[in-house]
């Protein structure tokens, strides 16, 4: 059985996207397969769509999934900017003379089964893994606080196409730590399932990046005003030393990235980029990054003529074992850029790809390769993006400065042990001394602790456990644990600042505040240290954050770090998790009504005034709460004329906000409820918005069968 990915778009479905309302576009998965385009990484600031069929990205479909989205959890709406429509995998090599090229997608094609659209999953969706010790997906096996892992191949039926026989099996890698949260890396083994050797591999990606920011100029609207064709291209060739001063030469970045050309006022101020990190089965001084660039669907181009859309498959190995021909920008200056790329800006498309590969040499240098059946060869990228690092709008390396960063610490991460990346593992470098060359091992703060936060009205109390005082780090070796903060989201006023730093505790030794962590530590009626047990973990330390607002969404958001002593002999400072780790929201209100209690029932605001603080725009983005309710309760609102118009179903242990768009985000995140509250959006059973008017409503306790009743008054 063939398992398949429909997606309802032609080539010119694809152009009309360009320019009209996303909603013509839809994505389908057959019924004949497992195809998986819904994970998509979140313990970073990068969100990536990643598929099991060899495409990254997701198209801007569904504006509650990031295709490429960095930073998906902003300070400021500014940064949430979307980089990429599609990207996928090409893979290219000669089988017997005659050149062959697999991909997982190319300009305008989009439906299974049409040539370009051409790899396959296997069967199986995307398999999950975590090496976040609280993680639901923890696993001692995962190599990254968030592994995908799937398979997918190029041997299904493809008009046009002649496949390669190759099974790919892809393990992508993503980290929350502040330094390594606006990379992901994809890592390939390529396996040659079929009987001849393929010569001279090439493995690359294609990506119809597309800077925008959706808070700006949304897709999702019609007339939203998304321009697809404001974007520049670049190829960054500075060179990366992991260590300057030693007497390892480094090597060539070769980041393929985009950026829109004006910035959109501030709002798509981003770079997105694509490097080459290395391969397992090739050392670096035997292959070579090449760069591609051609307008959307261009076959070809009279501005500039090189650069044209590849159409069939020796067009497109040739331009994956090739550069595109640099331009003159003395004889052009309007045509080229100081690095010989297009200066206009387009709908620009990239590709970057590697190589030679394979796995035996095909001569004495080295320079030519054999795939042979049944090997396995391995080829890894990096994806990223980095925030311009200056205010000027021409592209320059200083701008470029933090997309530089960014890549860096993922070459850092695939390097591993290998710390002056000169691809060998030098004996000094072997930190667990098994004599292999550990790959993605990156300094290490101590994991956030397992938070649990309990809600009143008015107030929200922390509780976390004490699992990240034993964490070893994987560089020093040490038990460098040092302390606690403890995070609130947003107390502040600025908008540049997203967590307000609410208390933190620390070892008593010679660093920082010496506080001792004794100062939150639970502790019995006697006065001694203590514990508190919810479900199945156990709770050691205690905070409460009163005064907050009940009823407020997204408003109050908690998060408890740790961090180490750093290491002076290895040059490192000390690191922080990341508060995204534990990242849990709170919706203050009253808890539920004991059995046997007496309860009081209430709505607030009431009255309630369209247009509150915390309503948004549209009519269904309004919001008044129950209070005083049962742990089950039913919830009936009538007219003042008797006519009953909406019936609500409230249950304590499940309500999650859900059924209102107020808090819709929410309902599918780490949020706390205080059980006793339920939202009502003003919408009726007859789905109309109610008018101004007295309205009465009854409260029955599911339990005791006893009702409470009152009024509250809407005015618009």
């Amino acid at each position: 059985m063939i398992s398949i990915l429909l997606l309802v778009i032609h080539s010119g479905a694809h152009a009309q996207r360009r320019t009209g309302p996303v909603s013509d576009i839809q994505m389908r998965k057959s019924n004949a397969g497992v195809a998986d385009y819904v994970h998509y990484t979140t313990v970073g600031q990068l969100g990536l769509t990643v598929t099991n069929f060899g495409i990254i990205g997701e198209g801007y479909n569904n504006p509650d999934q990031p295709s490429f989205m960095y930073k998906q959890y902003p300070d400021n709406i500014k940064e949430q900017v979307e980089h990429m429509s599609y990207g996928g995998l090409w893979i290219g090599g000669i089988v017997g003379d005659v050149k062959r090229v697999s991909t997982a997608i190319v300009d305008g094609v989009f439906d299974y089964g049409s040539e370009g659209f051409e790899f396959t999953d296997n069967g199986d969706s995307i398999y999950v893994r975590s090496s976040i010790t609280t993680s639901r997906y923890y696993s001692p096996d995962a190599v990254s606080h968030q592994d995908f892992i799937t398979q997918f191949h190029d041997m299904g039926p493809v008009v046009e196409h002649t496949p390669m026989n190759l099974e790919v099996n892809l393990q992508t890698h993503a980290w929350n730590y502040k330094f390594a949260e606006a990379f992901v890396i994809l890592d390939y083994f390529i396996v040659n399932k079929g009987t001849e050797v393929i010569k001279d591999i090439y493995v690359g990606l294609w990506a119809d990046a597309a800077v925008g920011n959706m808070n700006y100029t949304s897709i999702y609207e019609n007339g939203g005003g998304w321009s697809w064709y404001d974007n520049q291209n670049g190829f960054d060739q500075s060179d990366f030393d992991p260590m300057p001063d030693d007497n390892v030469p480094g090597f060539p970045r070769n980041i393929a990235y985009q950026f829109d050309a004006d910035g959109d006022n501030g709002y798509s101020e981003s770079y997105v980029g694509f490097s080459c990190l290395g391969s397992e089965t090739v050392p670096r001084e035997y292959w070579d990054t090449q760069y591609n660039q051609w307008p959307w669907q261009a076959a070809s181009n009279m501005t500039y003529p090189d650069y044209f859309m590849p159409v069939d498959d020796n067009q497109r190995y040739d331009k994956m074992k090739t550069s595109v021909p640099k331009g003159d920008p003395v004889s052009y200056p309007d045509l080229y850029t100081e690095d010989g790329y297009p200066s206009q800006p387009n709908s620009w498309m990239i590709l970057i790809s590697a190589g030679p590969f394979g796995t035996h040499p095909a001569n004495d240098d080295s320079t030519a390769w054999d795939f042979y059946p049944g090997d396995t060869l391995n080829v890894v990228y990096a994806v990223g993006c980095g925030r311009w690092a200056t205010n000027e709008l021409k592209d320059s390396p200083e701008r470029r400065e933090l997309l530089r960063a960014n890549l860096d610490w993922a070459q850092k991460a695939y390097n591993g042990e290998d710390s002056n990346g000169n691809g060998v593992l030098d004996g000094w470098e072997d930190q667990d001394g098994d004599g292999e060359l550990d790959r993605y091992i990156l300094p290490s703060p101590p994991p956030s602790p397992r938070l649990h936060i309990e809600v009143d009205a008015g107030k929200a109390v922390l509780y976390w456990d004490n699992s990240p005082e034993d964490f070893e780090d994987p560089i020093s070796r040490k038990k460098d644990f040092e302390g606690y903060r403890i995070y609130a989201r947003r107390k502040t006023s600025g908008i540049d600042k997203q967590w307000t730093l609410l208390g933190q505790i620390d070892k008593k030794n010679d660093i920082g505040f010496n506080s001792g962590l004794d100062v939150l530590r639970i502790r019995d009626e006697f006065g001694n240290p203590s514990y508190t047990v919810f479900g199945p973990d156990t709770f050691y330390y205690k905070f409460e954050n009163t005064g907050i607002l009940n009823g407020w969404p997204d408003k109050n958001v908690f998060s408890v770090t740790s961090y180490d002593t750093g290491d002076p002999a290895t040059g490192l400072v000390s690191l922080e998790s990341s508060t995204l780790e534990n990242r849990t929201a709170v919706v203050a209100g009253k808890a539920p009504v004991e059995p046997g209690d007496e309860w009081v029932t209430g709505v607030y605001p009431n009255p309630y005034h369209a247009h509150a603080a915390w309503d948004g725009l549209g009519v269904r983005e309004r919001m008044i709460w129950f209070y005083g309710l049962p742990h089950k309760a039913t919830i009936r609102i009538f007219t003042i004329a008797g006519e009953l118009i909406k019936t609500i179903d409230h249950d304590a242990d499940t309500y999650n906000g859900a059924d209102i768009v107020s808090l819709k985000d929410l309902s599918t995140s780490n949020t706390v409820y205080a059980g006793g509250e339920h939202a009502w959006d003003l919408i009726t059973d007859y789905d109309q918005a109610t008018a101004t008017g007295l309205y009465l409503y009854s409260i029955e306790d599911k339990e005791s069968g006893k009702i409470q009743t009152g009024r509250f008054l809407i005015i618009k």
